[in-house]
């Protein structure tokens, strides 16, 4: 299954590598709450981790450092040159099609591929992937856009259009699919994956920190507000009612360990 062209062209023409830690606040509050919710929710060492859609392995080079043993599959060849450099082991792979064996890894991570996934079949074909792969009792994580959060952004002339279609058309980019947080869960279901828990990775202050940003003119809006934006994710965990005010999604589920 090839990629489509526009997304190796963004990515090929963008820095994946620096957009969690260049030091911007939306940027450091996503990396902050996946590594916590990962760390919360990982098996203990040893174990080994698929990092599917791993990009250029900023989470992966995380989990290595931390004693996981990782391996990165992503489509995009710059990427896996990027986190071959940071010396973790990665390969060429396609979400819906992985190379790896049957039950081979004690968790499976999806944390960019459902985004570009924009037909249900193709995601699918990753979850399946992914429970087909991890162990029993094995965690599965996979990163997912809310489609309702962009209402919230008053100056965004297409949250209607993202509401109501999941499908964000881009003239800079590919075409985005964002959830409905109730078919993300529904879509780890259909696979047989349970034990389920949507969270959200940026909570109820993304859209009021992009607007400070253009207030401001600033990406780095110091201590006060990443701690401010941290304390209200936190603060949402376990309150489905807030979780539709955040754009970044985290589910979290596992393969039962009996059929």
């Amino acid at each position: 299954m090839a990629l489509l062209p526009d997304i190796t062209a963004f990515y090929d023409a963008g820095d994946e590598s620096g957009r969690l830690t260049s030091g911007r606040t939306i940027g450091t509050v996503e990396l902050v709450r996946t590594r916590e919710l990962l760390r919360a929710h990982l098996p203990p060492l040893p174990a080994s981790v698929l990092d599917v859609g791993g990009g250029p392995g900023v989470h992966a080079r995380w989990l290595a450092d931390s004693g996981y043993q990782v391996l990165v599959v992503d489509p995009v060849e710059k990427h896996v040159r990027q986190a071959r450099r940071q010396g973790l082991a990665a390969v060429v792979g396609d979400a819906r099609q992985l190379d790896q064996e049957d039950l081979s890894f004690d968790a499976v991570l999806m944390l960019g591929p459902l985004y570009h996934l924009t037909e249900g079949a193709g995601r699918a074909r990753a979850w399946r992937e992914a429970h087909r792969v991890v162990k029993p009792g094995g965690l599965v994580a996979a990163a997912a856009l809310n489609r309702y959060a962009k209402l919230i952004d008053l100056d965004s002339p297409r949250a209607l259009d993202i509401a109501a279609t999941g499908l964000r058309v881009r003239r800079d980019g590919p075409t985005t699919y964002y959830h409905d947080p109730s078919e993300l869960c529904a879509e780890a279901e259909q696979v047989g994956l349970g034990d389920l828990a949507v969270y959200g990775l940026h909570g109820p202050a993304y859209e009021a920190l992009r607007a400070e940003e253009r207030r401001t003119g600033k990406k780095n809006l110091g201590a006060k507000a990443l701690r401010a934006a941290l304390a209200a994710a936190r603060f949402a965990d376990g309150r489905p009612e807030l979780v539709v005010s955040s754009l970044h999604l985290l589910a979290v589920a596992r393969r039962p360990r009996t059929p």
